[in-house]
């Protein structure tokens, strides 16, 4: 019984996380599929995320991210803000592969 109520959460959990790591900078709000806030902090931060410049590293729920110069390319279509109240996802950079992924 236990097993199957984990099973069904991971279920969900994976149908509302984040799965899009090929992603394209865009310089329209408008155009974005999500607006991003970079933060200075890893605790205020919804998903740490890696610069990788190998595309098959990029790889679902990683926090691995390629970055394409071709729009139709890319999972997602992001655009930075500089305001937090703006942001659908909040991202911090780190320098470490094993540090990248949701938290």
């Amino acid at each position: 019984m236990k097993f199957t109520y984990c099973t069904i959460l991971l279920l969900l959990f994976g149908a509302f996380t984040v799965n899009a790591q090929k992603v394209y900078k865009t310089s329209f709000k408008s155009e974005a599929d999500k607006i991003i806030f970079v933060t200075e902090f890893k605790s205020e931060a919804d998903m740490i995320v890696f610069d990788t410049k190998f595309k098959s590293e990029a790889k679902p729920y990683s926090g691995i991210w390629f970055w394409t110069t071709f729009k139709s390319e890319a999972d997602w279509k992001i655009y930075f803000t500089k305001f937090k109240s703006e942001a659908t996802l909040k991202v911090y950079f780190t320098k470490f592969k094993s540090e990248a992924g949701m938290k």
